[in-house]
Formats: structure tokens, C-alpha cells, sequence
């Protein structure tokens, strides 16, 4: 199977989770995951999902403050997240010294950026409803409607080049 790009429809925060533990079975140190999406689309959710999966020290957080935060794991590559969102370009992003070859990068928001810097990446694009709270299901937790969310992950440079992994996990 030659599928390098695959769309998941995620009905809720566990299942977006769920997603970032089948991305962290796959990743390796030199890999970087793009996140897209607006605000509140899913895109730590999914990144703390990641993070657990791969045994990380400490709680993953948005770095929106701190621009990247590194996540260290036992005797394997740290977690770096990344929130590219106020950086006006990638010679910003390359400022941050980011340590490429050695950890799992994942950026939020760096679509147009990180092009520049890499030649393989898997894009995440996840994409919210609008106007479909009518219609949503509400959490016990907050009262806030849970809405599914359409993810399109598409894989570009040969190392992304098929993603039929995604369809042997099941949705």
C-alpha cells in the first residue's frame, strides 16, 4: 500500500489522544510532526495523546509562552513542542535551535515554516465544525459541546511516503 495521505474523522478528546499514540508508535528522533488547525482544533490534545504514548516526564502543555518546550524521555529522544504562531518567518523558527536530528519535533502552527528547515514531515491537519455545537454532544466535564473533528494527515518526503499504518490501527 502506497497511501500517503489518509482522512480520520475523530469524534472526541480521548479518541484525539488515541490518534497521538498511533502517530508516537511510529515516530523516531529526527522525525517532525506539523500540526494545523484553529485554535482549539485538537492540536495539543493530540500531542499530549503523543507524549504519553512515548513516555514522556511531565505533562505536555502548549508552549503558546514559551515558544518550544522540550520533553525529556528515559534513554530515548525528548519530545519537542513547538508553537510557531508568533514567529514571523523560518529564519525565526531556525533561531530556536531546535534539535532536529535528535528528538521528535512536533510544531503547531508552522505550515510555510518549516519547509525551509526539513525535507520530511507529517502534516496533521485537523479541522473543528463551525456552527455544529446545535448538534454536538455535551461533556459532562465542562458542559462544552464535544464536536468531532476531521484530521487529514498527509506524509511528505519518502519517510511519510505511506501511511497504511494508520488504517491497520483501525478508526
Amino acid at each position: 500500500m502506497n497511501d500517503s495521505t489518509v482522512t480520520l474523522r475523530i469524534d472526541d478528546p480521548d479518541a484525539m489522544a488515541a490518534l497521538g499514540a498511533r502517530i508516537a508508535a511510529e515516530v523516531r528522533a529526527g522525525d517532525v510532526v506539523l500540526l494545523s488547525g484553529e485554535l482549539g482544533a485538537g492540536k495539543t490534545t493530540l500531542t499530549r495523546g503523543l507524549g504519553a504514548a512515548l513516555g514522556v516526564r511531565g505533562t505536555v502543555t502548549s508552549p503558546t509562552f514559551v515558544l518550544a518546550r522540550t520533553h525529556p524521555r528515559t534513554d530515548a529522544p525528548s519530545l519537542v513542542h513547538v508553537d510557531a504562531y508568533r514567529l514571523g518567518g523560518a529564519d525565526e523558527l531556525d533561531d530556536l535551535d531546535l534539535a532536529f536530528d535528535e528528538s521528535i519535533v512536533v510544531i503547531e502552527w508552522g505550515a510555510g515554516l518549516i519547509e525551509h528547515l526539513v525535507d520530511e514531515w507529517l502534516a496533521v491537519t485537523i479541522e473543528r465544525p463551525t456552527g455544529a455545537a446545535a448538534h454536538a454532544v455535551a461533556s459532562d466535564a465542562d458542559l462544552e459541546p464535544i464536536e468531532p473533528r476531521t484530521v487529514t494527515i498527509e506524509g511528505v518526503g519518502a519517510r511519510w511516503s505511506d501511511l497504511g499504518w494508520l488504517h491497520a490501527a483501525g478508526d
